[in-house]
């Protein structure tokens, strides 16, 4: 079997992707292994881990952030998650996951992440258990329309936008991390 069309994408947009980051780099590397190594790399199947795609989704002032109270792991964190089988790129796959997450239309969404992140996750396959897997996140900056109007979903518990400075009490390092990349590249 050969990789998905969504899967050499996420190839092409992961090797033009450049960070200053050390950290960002070598993660860069085991996601492009990652791919090369598993021909379902994308879809939540592989049992291997698999490359999820999420956005923070930023205000048309550049000054607040819309996060949702996720419900499996109650905690604030930006939209996303897994790729399906009829996404095509993983861009839009960022896309999707935002607007049914945040109920926001009309999103633009930047071409290039802002970061990657690799965290384990219980995850629930297709078929089969829930298991611990690796979810290699490509997180992408999403800019709302100045008419954005969030609705809150089944797949939310809240969703509230939140300014840069005053983010919400037990946030983590990784969504901390996240929106200072999106403050970065928003105001430079």
């Amino acid at each position: 079997m050969s990789p998905s069309g969504l899967q050499a994408d996420a190839y092409r947009t992961l090797s033009a992707w450049r960070s200053s980051d050390a950290g960002q780099r070598e993660l860069r590397g085991q996601y492009l292994a990652h791919l090369d190594a598993h021909d379902n790399a994308m879809l939540r199947e592989c049992r291997f881990g698999h490359v999820t795609a999420s956005s923070l989704i930023v205000d048309v002032t550049r000054e607040s952030v819309l996060l949702t109270l996720h419900p499996m792991v109650g905690r604030w964190l930006q939209t996303g998650g897994h790729c399906e089988s009829d996404d095509t790129t993983l861009i839009g796959a960022a896309h999707r996951e935002a607007t049914e997450e945040s109920g926001v239309d009309d999103l633009r969404i930047d071409a290039m992440p802002l970061r990657l992140d690799r965290h384990a996750v219980r995850c629930r396959p297709t078929t089969g258990d829930p298991t611990v897997l690796d979810h290699l996140d490509v997180q992408f900056l999403a800019l709302a329309p100045a008419y954005a109007q969030e609705t809150r979903t089944r797949e939310s518990l809240d969703l509230r936008w939140w300014h840069w400075a005053r983010l919400p009490d037990g946030i983590d390092a990784s969504v901390r991390n996240l929106v200072a990349a999106a403050r970065e590249r928003c105001t430079s």
